[in-house]
């Protein structure tokens, strides 16, 4: 069976630390229970799915702003990239395009699809496996997941049962995000938890697909991707079918969207530079900056300090997190990893006449920038730490603390790290947007190849 993974969300809730392009399911806060270090909820789903799927059967879905995050974290693994955000079923649709018409997946196969925000057991994945034989043998058009409710929750779905065969279920019917009345009435008619888990077919996709009048080639279905209904894959595949059989799990399974419930995983109740008080009971301090945040007599609470923000909550009330963010909050990142490292925003201003951007970055030993050059803005970089090699315009020269480099508008350039390099770039233009590269390839020995 392949997975297709769904890691394209935003993770608004978990603001400041996650923004635009670093969305809740790369924050490394998770303790790795065989190394002890943290990682991230893609890194643990991942390292997951790897004891029950090959690595090759499995590809992400997910959008060109996370693209560099998946690549530092996971590695090199076939990603399917939507051109925007239109919700899970065009990003579910596209992946499925991407396996039969790229990799030559048969249509009668059967592809799972699985969420990188479930905090769960590796018990959990070997169930999903188990969906294959399932909607291969049993002839269902769509397998489903079901998880044993623990309470009336109104957050989630519900899968409610027509008939049951052991722990196999006939779904009747849905009912999304019901009331938390309606939700006990349902548990009381053993209804269960839509886990968001799906196994179809191929053939589901290329016949809705074709339906929607849509090309089953990917490449031309990436550049229709906008002309696909911005819907959900339940309500504009899932509630339309008449065969529809779950399977159900009756593990630890938690939805990791909120501080509340992520706070509840973490190992660490201090990440970075902080501190509280022995009074504050049950209160988690995350801090990105250098700057000391110190906590006192504060129980119950969520303190998140990052370049973007600070949000300072008790736990229960960070789920409104979401409803607080007003337009343009995510405009500009402050921080961003990529995959040589990272930068963070120090500084911006904005005269009559141009725009000044301030960074510091980090590139990792052996890393590379990208070859590229600006159409709108130049740059002026100082190296403050670590020992690199320049590529200025098919010049290569070696540069140390101190050296200052000037970038013109549209000169190619890209720098490659010998050692742990930190530099502090200076952008000036008369406007200064993230897109403003040009990229023309990552590889190093392609740049060097051009450079010689």
């Amino acid at each position: 069976m392949k997975i297709i993974l769904l890691s394209g969300g935003s993770g608004t809730r978990l603001w400041p630390l996650s923004n635009d392009s670093r969305a809740k399911q790369f924050l490394q806060v998770l303790k790795n229970e065989e190394t002890g270090e943290l990682e991230s909820m893609l890194q643990r789903v991942y390292r997951q799915l790897l004891q029950v799927v090959k690595h090759e059967d499995i590809i992400i879905a997910s959008n060109k702003v996370q693209i560099d995050m998946i690549r530092k974290q996971i590695g090199d693994i076939p990603v399917v990239l939507e051109p925007e955000r239109r919700d899970t079923f065009p990003a579910i649709a596209l992946a499925t395009s991407y396996l039969y018409s790229e990799l030559g997946v048969l249509s009668n196969e059967v592809v799972g699809v699985v969420s990188v925000d479930a905090f769960v057991d590796v018990a959990f994945y070997k169930k999903v496996m188990q969906l294959e034989a399932l909607v291969h043998d049993g002839g269902a058009q769509l397998g489903l997941l079901g998880i044993k409710p623990t309470y009336n929750s109104s957050k989630y779905g519900y899968l409610i049962p027509k008939t049951w065969n052991g722990n196999m279920m006939v779904v009747e019917s849905f009912k999304e995000k019901p009331s938390e009345e309606e939700a006990q009435k349902l548990i009381d008619f053993a209804a269960y938890w839509n886990s968001g888990v799906f196994a179809f077919p191929i053939s589901l996709i290329i016949e809705k697909l074709e339906q929607l009048n849509m090309p089953l080639d990917f490449s031309v279905l990436q550049q229709q991707f906008m002309s696909l209904p911005k819907n959900s894959f339940d309500y504009e595949v899932v509630e339309n079918l008449k065969n529809t059989i779950a399977l159900t799990y009756d593990g630890y399974w938690k939805d990791l969207g909120t501080w509340n419930t992520l706070t509840e995983e973490m190992s660490q109740q201090v990440i970075g530079n902080g501190g509280m008080s022995n009074d504050c009971d049950n209160t988690h301090i995350i801090n990105e900056l250098d700057l000391p945040v110190k906590v006192l007599g504060i129980s119950n609470a969520v303190v998140s300090v990052s370049a973007d923000g600070i949000l300072v909550s008790d736990k229960p009330s960070s789920s409104k997190m979401k409803d607080m963010l007003h337009e343009g909050l995510f405009s500009r990142p402050m921080y961003e990893e990529r995959r040589w490292g990272w930068y963070r925003v120090v500084d911006f201003t904005k005269t009559a006449s141009q725009e000044v951007l301030t960074k510091r970055l980090f590139i990792e030993a052996g890393k590379n920038l990208s070859y590229q050059f600006h159409q709108y803005r130049s740059e002026v970089w100082t190296v403050i730490s670590g020992e690199a090699m320049f590529i200025l315009n098919g010049e290569l020269k070696k540069v140390l603390p101190g050296d200052v480099l000037k970038i013109p508008v549209g000169a190619k350039h890209a720098l490659i790290a010998i050692e742990d390099t930190e530099i502090i770039e200076v952008q000036m233009g008369e406007f200064l947007v993230e897109d403003d590269i040009v990229r023309l390839t990552y590889d190093w020995q392609e740049i060097d190849n051009k450079v010689m």
